[in-house]
């Protein structure tokens, strides 16, 4: 498989995320994130709310524009209310990523099979798949930024070219910082750069100098241009917004230094190469191109770090750790796959085989756990349900047989195609969890416009109802004071309303609860339920 890849890998890796992705785009529920940036590209159009963005009709400053405009131009083309036109720019970001870690690492090691490698593990690594749904806006900023970093790699090596390395490296990174601020430049530029200097070391000239500077003057003029225009024009705002989220970096989800040092487990089924891989003492007497294997080495070390420095830390800041980690993690992939046929020292053979092992249980066990979490809910998903298993079966004992046969190269490739082909033939799956309590609010909009009755919301309403529901839902109470509307009948959406604020109301508006919406597809008993995601549907009528 990765030698007919070899032939064309660019488009070799394009086909393989669209076959990965492309299938089911409208099968995962919207995250909060989705929904958030969603709802900003939704209200770009209909509002033409471009540069003064908004969510739900209020400013949403805090995270710059560009994600939302891709979103917004995909959903002009291919519909406003099609979400896989939403989820495009995200996967084909995924695709980026990977084909520009497979340039970098070609760069580093001159060959293309460690480079497949390196951008088949990326790809296959868990959050790298799961950030494109949970927050694209990483994976846009990210991709951006990786595009700059080759741009710099070459310019750096070769010391040719300054003008052109430096205008495109600029304008990509400009992109990476007008799509989430400086986090890119911060968790994937700034250690690339310390890691280039540790182990290649500069070639320092004025050209060069210069061309970095330039470099960074396009960026931070393309990158602040939007912030610039939004501190003039909407200063107070703005202000108000950069204050309460500079406030959380010491605030908001502090976790001690140490929080991110499982980071390696991010990568999913690569958990166990990937430590192996970052084992330096180990593996720098092994590795084909030791000034690359540092390189990369420092790079991921770095990254950690630097997270690390910052109080605030959740797992998905996690994500750009995992372009120079699944770089490293190639290095150990192409030792054992030279040299494996041939290791006696069970210190060395042992991971292997109890990694591989592993994800071969895994996979010969999937018919009967994924029977046994669905049961009676397979009714209508059972073509799925067996087409996945047959393949699970087979995939699995592929990579018994062939790591009986000591060939990690058909190891690794049968472990790529178990994690290829769970996401094709059972991703439908997911939505057999649908319980008995979901219900949609998606119908609710087209039902009351026929009767030109509007919606308003009542404390809480998340934005992922927001996003179902397909137009804004202007708050009533906001900040303990009441904003009713002018219409004498309206619909209000609630997550509760105490008995204060409803003896209240009922001074003013005959109130009727009609029904439920619950975007829970799990069951109320489920510890994956959240009450977030429940909302209770209120008319009321003035007196």
């Amino acid at each position: 498989m990765l030698q007919k890849l070899q032939n064309k890998p660019i488009v070799g890796i394009i086909l393989l995320v669209l076959c990965m992705l492309g299938f089911h785009l409208d099968t995962l529920q919207i995250s909060i994130m989705e929904a958030r940036n969603f709802i900003t590209a939704r209200e770009m159009i209909t509002d033409n709310n471009w540069l003064l963005t908004t969510m739900n009709g209020e400013a949403r400053y805090q995270k710059p524009p560009l994600p939302s405009w891709i979103c917004a131009c995909f959903a002009i083309l291919f519909g406003i209310k099609n979400i896989i036109a939403y989820r495009l720019p995200a996967i084909i970001f995924i695709a980026i990523t990977g084909v520009y870690s497979y340039l970098i690492s070609k760069q580093l090691t001159n060959c293309k099979m460690q480079s497949m490698h390196t951008a088949l593990i990326l790809l296959t690594s868990f959050y790298i798949i799961g950030i494109a749904f949970e927050a694209p806006s990483d994976i846009i900023t990210h991709g951006f930024m990786l595009i700059g970093i080759y741009q710099l790699f070459i310019l750096f090596q070769n010391n040719t070219n300054y003008l052109k390395h430096s205008l495109i490296a600029g304008f990509f990174i400009g992109c990476s910082i007008l799509s989430k601020g400086p986090v890119s430049f911060y968790v994937l530029l700034l250690p690339f750069l310390l890691a280039y200097g540790f182990s290649f070391k500069y070639k320092f000239n004025k050209r060069l100098v210069f061309s970095f500077l330039l470099c960074l003057v396009i960026a931070l003029i393309i990158g602040g241009s939007w912030y610039l225009y939004v501190r003039i024009y909407d200063a107070q705002t703005f202000t108000a917004i950069a204050e309460r989220e500079t406030g959380n970096w010491t605030s908001y989800n502090v976790r001690p230094f140490y929080y991110y040092w499982s980071f390696f487990t991010q990568s999913g089924i690569w958990t166990i190469p990937a430590f192996i891989g970052l084992l330096y003492p180990y593996l720098k007497r092994k590795v084909s191109n030791l000034k690359a294997y540092k390189f990369s080495f420092y790079w991921t070390i770095f990254a950690v770090i630097l997270l690390s420095i910052i109080p605030e830390k959740k797992s998905r800041y996690l994500m750009p750790v995992l372009i120079p980690l699944a770089i490293n993690t190639g290095f150990y992939i192409d030792y054992l796959i030279r040299h494996f046929k041939n290791l006696k020292d069970k210190r060395e053979t042992i991971p292997v085989y109890f990694n591989f092992t592993l994800i071969a249980l895994i996979a010969l066990a999937f018919p009967v756990v994924a029977y046994l979490f669905l049961k009676a809910q397979l009714n209508g998903f059972w073509l799925w349900y067996i087409l996945a298993s047959l393949i699970s079966l087979a995939l699995g004992l592929g990579i018994l047989f062939q790591l009986k046969k000591k060939n990690i190269n058909h190891v690794f490739e049968f472990t790529i195609l178990f994690f290829v082909s769970l996401l094709i033939v059972a991703l439908p799956l997911q939505d057999a969890f649908a319980s008995d309590n979901f219900r949609p609010i998606s119908e609710l909009k087209s039902k009351l416009d026929s009767q030109h009755i509007k919606v308003y919301g009542f404390n809480y309403v998340s934005p992922e109802m927001i996003w179902e529901y397909g137009d804004k839902i202007l708050p009533i109470k906001s900040g303990g004071a009441y904003q009713f509307p002018k219409e004498k009948k309206f619909g209000m959406l609630a997550d509760a309303i105490n008995a204060e604020d409803r003896d209240f109301i009922e001074t003013l508006y005959h109130i009727e609860e009609v029904e439920t919406f619950d975007l829970n597809e799990m069951g109320l008993d489920s510890r994956s339920y959240n009450d977030r995601l429940r909302n209770h549907f209120y008319m009321l009528t003035k007196y």
